[in-house]
């Protein structure tokens, strides 16, 4: 352990010994927060004789988890059995002691998607017009709903309005047909966690002196489900210890709230804080940037992140004509770069999935490879969300949503795979039930032509039999997928896993992330700031916090692109600046501008050559008498020179 603490610098020191009682380490961005929480957890196990078994471990991906586990393994040699994401340990739990609620131990876990397929189900069933009620609002609305700890009566007595009211028909539905088919969502594992922990007292007890330490990380990311439970499980003894940043919290849109560490003060009045900012990531000139730029917020505590690296190179900030001309630039940047650093150590960010558009074109156009992070997940492929289907229906017959999706696969294929069920036990190995339902149900004969796709979705049959390979029974193997499939709380995958290809992913997706070259797009007012915020405090803040975690993702270099027109709507429309580069000193920025496109009327061209340069007019010396031009039009001297000098022929300079 004093080896350990060897590597820690003071602050991270302070906070990995910390005492007992409530903690919150504020860590900004690159400062070692994984490291902060791997070394407390260890310094508990080695110095302070806590068993494993008494530390419970709250992440928000199973990547973090993972790693955590992975660490404490290598420093501690023991295994915590009790460290995951809110949702796994919630299901836990449930699988333990949900009875005492009435939910059956065989429960299944509804994604998104299944979400989805069941209000489908409703609004056909009712007969509700899904044109006038968008489905996915209405699963938004009703996850919101869930996050803030409203049941269906909660939400039908505070509904108003029309679309409120059709919210409230459809939560009051869904959560019946969610009880009918013995399945929860995402948000009942927390809801229904937290309503036994409430209601019943020799559970929450059970808990409470099982956990005599309750670690978080990213609590800024915390919904007010997540809050509620760590204070329940960290009593009476207090020993919570968090670790968060106001600064890198952008998930308000999925309930998240940063508030939450705030209120820890209310919670815990003897809470003590622990800083750190010193950044092991990024050039001081990045840091200065970021820090500037989130700097403006004034509704949360900022951190002034510092390195012993150099200052590095200044922050270039171009300026393109339109977003043809930003792309193409983006990948002369990298061509840059090329030479020093890998494909993978390159990430283009934008604020919107629509953006990707512009750039992956110019990429192949440039012969680069990348790879668009968010697109289609492997789990919501529709080979492999079939065959899920036949598993959550082996040990589940209540489950309507994998039943109907079964049905759809042809009846001699359903009437087969009820034979085989009927007369089979579920108790073999996961891989095992996976090979004899592919074949009895001949599933596997859909693709029987080997044309490229075809080929591609067997691949996946085969990649779904090898990850079943690692699950003893089907539930266990159902389970992790539910987990870890979730659109929500999705693992990006490791950064470097292939570093062949350029990176495209939506700022969202790059949090905890970090890459050599970063080059944030669309940097204007409308894009990064977002349209629908402009008018919100709050929004336009979060907006704020979404870039400063773009920024702070690059390690050596940063560039910041924008154009001065996009082509929307069949026409090209001007575009604003990113105020959030205004934000930025002058001192740290290279600006460079994409050469402007001139139109030069024939004229002009025939005649004198009438241009205006800081006020004053060239005639060129063509014509005694020059001939005013019909457009007066702004150009540099060079280009002037040139044009006097016959250097340029004026028809290739006429814009197209």
């Amino acid at each position: 352990m004093s080896n350990l603490l060897s590597k820690l610098n003071n602050e991270q020191v302070a906070a990995t010994i910390h005492k007992n009682g409530p903690a919150v380490v504020l860590a900004g961005a690159g400062s070692g927060k994984t490291t902060v929480l791997t070394s407390r957890v260890s310094w508990l196990i080695e110095k302070r004789n806590i068993s494993p078994y008494s530390i419970l471990v709250v992440t928000f991906t199973n990547k973090a988890a993972k790693e955590i586990k992975e660490r404490i393994l290598k420093l501690t040699g023991h295994i915590l059995p009790w460290s995951g994401t809110f949702h796994s340990f919630c299901a836990k739990i449930l699988r333990i002691d949900g009875d005492q609620i009435d939910l059956g131990k065989n429960f299944v876990i509804y994604d998104s998607a299944d979400q989805i397929s069941l209000i489908k189900n409703i609004y056909k069933e009712f007969n509700f017009d899904k044109e006038e009620f968008n489905i996915k609002a209405v699963q938004t609305a009703i996850s919101s709903a869930k996050n803030e700890l409203l049941s269906n009566e909660d939400y039908q007595q505070i509904a108003s309005g029309t679309f409120q009211n059709h919210i409230a028909r459809v939560y009051k539905i869904y959560q019946h047909k969610l009880n009918k088919a013995s399945a929860v969502d995402f948000d009942d594992l927390l809801s229904k966690t937290l309503n036994l922990l409430k209601t019943s007292k020799e559970t929450r007890e059970k808990y409470q002196r099982m956990f005599e330490h309750v670690l978080i990380d990213e609590y800024q990311d915390t919904n007010k489900a997540q809050y509620e439970l760590t204070k329940i499980l960290s009593a009476p003894q207090d020993n919570i210890f968090v670790v968060g940043d106001f600064c890198q919290s952008i998930y308000a849109w999925r309930g998240a709230d940063y508030k939450n560490m705030l209120q820890l003060k209310k919670s815990f009045p003897k809470i003590k804080e622990y800083k750190l900012e010193q950044n092991y990531r990024s050039t001081q000139n990045i840091l200065d940037a970021a820090t500037e730029v989130i700097s403006q917020n004034t509704s949360h505590p900022i951190l002034k992140l510092w390195t012993t690296k150099q200052a590095g190179s200044k922050i270039t900030c171009y300026e393109a004509n339109s977003g043809k001309g930003e792309a193409k630039q983006v990948i002369k940047f990298i061509k840059t770069h090329q030479k020093k650093f890998d494909y993978g150590n390159f990430a283009i960010l934008y604020r919107t999935n629509a953006q990707s558009r512009e750039f992956e074109e110019a990429l192949i156009g440039g012969g680069i490879p990348y790879r668009l992070i968010g697109g289609t997940k492997f789990y919501e492929r529709k080979e492999v969300k079939d065959l899920i289907a036949y598993l959550r229906f082996s040990v589940n017959r209540d489950d309507i949503v994998s039943y109907q999706r079964i049905l759809k696969l042809g009846q001699r294929r359903f009437a087969n795979f009820m034979s085989w069920l009927e007369k089979t036990k579920i108790t073999n190995t996961a891989a095992e039930i996976l090979k004899e339902i592919l074949e009895v149900t001949k599933y596997i004969d859909k693709f029987k032509r080997d044309t490229e796709e075809n080929i591609t979705k067997k691949e996946n049959v085969e990649e779904l039999l090898n990850v079943a390979t690692q699950f003893d029974n089907v539930s266990q193997f159902l389970e992790n997928i539910a987990l870890i499939q979730d659109n929500q709380f999705a693992d990006k995958g490791d950064a470097n896993e292939n570093n062949y290809y350029v990176n495209l992913m939506s700022l969202h997706s790059a949090k905890g992330l970090e890459f050599e070259v970063v080059l944030m797009v669309g940097m204007e007012d409308g894009l990064l700031p977002h349209s629908r915020s402009l008018m919100d405090n709050d929004q336009m803040e979060e907006e704020r916090r979404l870039c400063y975690v773009g920024i702070t993702r690059a390690k050596s270099y940063l560039y910041l692109t924008y154009s001065r027109s996009r082509f929307q709507y069949g026409t090209n429309i001007s575009a604003i600046r990113s105020r959030f580069i205004e934000d930025i000193p002058k001192q740290l920025l290279n600006l460079e501008l994409e050469p402007k496109k001139y139109k030069v009327n024939r004229e002009a061209r025939e005649g004198a050559l009438g241009y205006n340069i800081n006020g004053g007019n060239y005639d060129g010396g063509f014509n005694k008498k020059p001939i005013k031009p019909t457009r007066r039009i702004v150009v540099d001297e060079d280009l002037l020179d040139g044009v006097l000098a016959g250097d340029f022929d004026i028809d290739k300079l006429i814009e197209s």
